[in-house]
């Protein structure tokens, strides 16, 4: 699924991958806030700052494959109201805001006048600027997608133990212990080059020809 980025792949795909994840985690720890639980805030995770988000070994991922992840936001349902609804909305937040960021980063790049640019002189900064737009709406959509995987620890589980009956939720978290080996079989068996890339394609063309 991943090949090695190269050095000018990493330039620009590095801080596109690491405002994302920021910002899908920060958007956990926000909705996890506004639900009753300060768990985050307490932790200093309600930030922008890339630091307070960085998980050692998801950064180099990100350095050699192009693909990486952060520390996962702390959340103590004890706090909420309603904990199973409230977990699965903290949990639809993270690749919610990575949809948002996706919608926005293609309309700007769908909204800006590229050609006239390249006339003027500022010409040599044209491109970069165009490569890491174009490069905040591939990464976006991959990780909504990646992340809405019903496979723990992925949101995704999140969302669907949050929706199952009680029961049938009890038995399905039974596969957490076990969900990094799932991942693991299923991404160096190619698997999921079936099931993220047709939804992460057909998406990432909407959204460029949605305001073509």
């Amino acid at each position: 699924m991943f090949d090695f980025p190269s050095i000018q792949e990493l330039v620009i795909q590095v801080p596109v991958f690491l405002l994302a994840l920021t910002i899908h985690e920060c958007a956990h720890g926000w909705a996890a806030d506004r639900l009753g639980d300060p768990t985050a805030k307490l932790q200093g995770r309600l930030t922008l700052n890339p630091l307070a988000h960085l998980d050692i070994i998801g950064t180099i991922a990100i350095f050699l494959i192009g693909f990486g992840w952060a520390k996962p936001v702390p959340v103590d349902a004890r706090y909420f109201r309603q904990p199973r609804r409230d977990m699965v909305l903290v949990a639809a937040a993270g690749p919610l805001s990575n949809a948002v960021l996706a919608v926005a980063a293609a309309f700007c790049f769908q909204m800006i006048p590229w050609r006239s640019l390249l006339t003027t002189e500022s010409a040599w900064l044209v491109l970069p600027i165009a490569r890491v737009i174009k490069s905040s709406v591939y990464v976006n959509v991959i990780l909504a997608v990646f992340n809405l995987l019903p496979i723990p620890p992925l949101d995704g589980s999140r969302v669907v133990s949050g929706l199952l009956p009680p029961r049938q939720a009890i038995t399905y978290s039974r596969l957490e212990p076990y969900g990094f080996v799932i991942l693991f079989l299923l991404f160096f068996s190619r698997v999921t080059d079936h099931i993220l890339w047709p939804p992460i394609h057909f998406l990432t063309t909407a959204l460029f020809r949605m305001w073509a």
